[in-house]
């Protein structure tokens, strides 16, 4: 587990891959990478964000962080817009 320090979160980022109808898997760019994400864990001067809170966020905001073969994105809170309520 990754635990972040001040004002960071770690995303879990969905990746999204677009399929014909015949089922080949075509490759996205990353301009048109989602930016959305859950959260996994948050740093102790974050407010306003929960973990698994689905939020929205900047599209390049970020580093990306690979533990145990899982891919992870750490952002500042500042760099998320928007809590997705469902």
């Amino acid at each position: 587990m990754i635990r972040p320090l001040e004002d960071y979160v770690v995303l879990s980022v969905k990746k999204e891959e677009k399929t014909t109808v015949s089922g080949i898997i075509l490759a996205t760019e990353d301009k048109d990478k989602p930016a959305m994400g859950k959260v996994i864990s948050i740093g102790p001067k974050v407010e306003n964000i929960k973990v698994n809170d689905e939020v929205i966020y900047q599209s390049y905001a970020g580093t990306k962080v690979k533990l145990d073969e899982v891919e992870y994105l750490l952002v500042q809170s500042k760099n998320i817009l928007a809590i997705v309520e469902k």
